[in-house]
């Protein structure tokens, strides 16, 4: 294992582009981790003020509003990744205000559709049964065109290359003001699902009016240039970008959505605070993968396989040890960990032992998706995560009434095994080059 570091550090000091991808990636690691930190905080204490009933139902709507929230934004936040620097290279100052603009009109307009949409579907639901989440779906629906507009605004900010604008307001400033207000309301009222559901899409609100804010700063280039709108040519972009984050935004929320079809509120408690835990494997894959895709794309685009495999070989060990050393300490010390939202926690601690590994195969396969979006093989990774999206949703209707939180466990490992093993596959095939640390370690390095 020493030996790996000592050389691994050795061609980190001899590439510039390698230096710059490990200065880049703790820069993203402080504010994904700091993010991180605070958001599984804030769930924990939610929990264990709500009791697990409330915390569940929360849960499920939220989940909801967030596969509708992805809807709702067009893709277009991917896209503004594509054209935004595109424009400021070519200083093409009217387009770029029209492609800032424009993507902001038609995520507003499209999230507020699905929340149309929505609020008509939950209602309708009422005049053939009760449903138990009615209320909280209700109030719920409220946050989707602010999630879209939020994530949004974070990738506009991205395109800028402004870090900390694209990851502290939603990432940090968000669940802080989530969990002041809760804890000033829990002073004098019972903390409900509605009522945290409120205070989250107030939150969301200030987050969104304070990124406006400080975003008109990043913007004066373009304050006096008339906007030019080149919507067929956006739209053209977004829509497979669109696919694929709405097969994502399944693949990350179905279990807990489908969940709720056979168990109660609490059972979706219960299993939420698994996979909050569980996600914690990911966050060096997270971090790692944002701040390396740009450096994809480009050697790709030269046509330097030799360096983007070099490239490859270090990230996968960038990302693969510190998920890997997480893991095995969440399985360890599953119970005490789980034991931190409550008592009655700690019977999930199978389903984080699973979702932990089920995160690890990502991290052990690499950047896998980044690949093929930068490379322009999106249609095809488009057409993997959603068949394993149609894969997921099947096999959690058939392990959830069999296994209960067990089965959806085993249904999103399944899955994250199929799409990420289906993409590495995909992706030695048509760039020949190989992510996953399985690789990076056989590697016959040459001094």
């Amino acid at each position: 294992m020493s030996q790996i570091l000592q050389r691994l550090l050795q061609r980190l000091h001899q590439s510039k582009l390698l230096a710059t991808l490990v200065r880049g990636a703790e820069v993203a690691l402080v504010f994904i981790v700091s993010g991180h930190v605070i958001t599984y905080v804030v769930q924990l204490l939610l929990a264990r003020l709500m009791g697990a009933a409330e915390y569940g139902t929360y849960q499920y709507v939220i989940n909801l509003s967030l596969i509708l929230a992805v809807l709702g934004e067009l893709g277009l936040p991917s896209a503004v990744l594509r054209f935004i620097p595109q424009y400021l290279v070519t200083k093409d100052w009217a387009l770029l205000s029209g492609v800032i603009r424009g993507s902001w009109q038609l995520t507003l307009l499209a999230s507020l559709a699905m929340f149309g949409l929505g609020t008509v579907v939950v209602l309708g639901l009422k005049t053939y049964q009760e449903w138990a989440y009615l209320t909280p779906m209700l109030v719920s629906l409220w946050l989707v065109p602010l999630l879209a507009l939020v994530h949004l605004q974070s990738e506009i900010a991205r395109a800028f290359l402004d870090i900390v604008l694209t990851y502290v307001p939603f990432r940090v400033c968000w669940p802080l003001l989530m969990i002041t207000g809760a804890l000033l309301l829990q002073q004098h009222y019972r903390l409900t699902s509605v009522a945290v559901t409120g205070i989250a899409g107030l939150a969301l609100l200030t987050v969104i009016m304070f990124q406006m804010r400080l975003l008109q700063r990043r913007l004066a280039v373009i304050s006096h240039s008339h906007p030019v709108y080149a919507l067929r040519k956006w739209l053209r972009v977004s829509f497979p970008l669109l696919l694929s984050t709405v097969f994502l935004a399944i693949l990350d929320q179905i279990d807990i959505v489908m969940l709720g079809i056979w168990l109660k509120p609490e059972v979706i408690g219960l299993y939420s605070a698994a996979a909050k835990t569980a996600l914690w494997v990911s966050v060096s894959l997270e971090a790692v993968n944002t701040v390396a895709a740009p450096a994809i794309a480009a050697l790709y685009t030269q046509g330097n396989r030799e360096e983007l495999q070099r490239l490859l070989y270090t990230v996968a060990h960038l990302i693969f040890w510190p998920s890997l050393t997480i893991a095995i300490g969440l399985i360890m010390f599953a119970r005490p960990i789980l034991g931190l939202f409550g008592p009655e926690f700690v019977v999930v601690r199978w389903e984080l032992t699973f979702l932990a590994l089920g995160h690890l195969v990502s991290s052990a396969v690499g950047s896998v998706n980044y690949l093929m979006n930068m490379t322009g093989h999106q249609n095809q990774s488009t057409f993997v995560l959603g068949w394993s999206a149609l894969f997921n949703i099947v096999l959690n209707a058939v392990c959830i009434p069999l296994f209960g939180t067990v089965g959806a466990a085993l249904a999103t490992v399944m899955s994250i095994a199929l799409w990420n093993i289906w993409l590495y596959v995909l992706v030695v095939k048509h760039l020949s080059v190989y992510p996953s640390i399985v690789s990076a370690l056989t590697w016959k390095r040459q001094n």
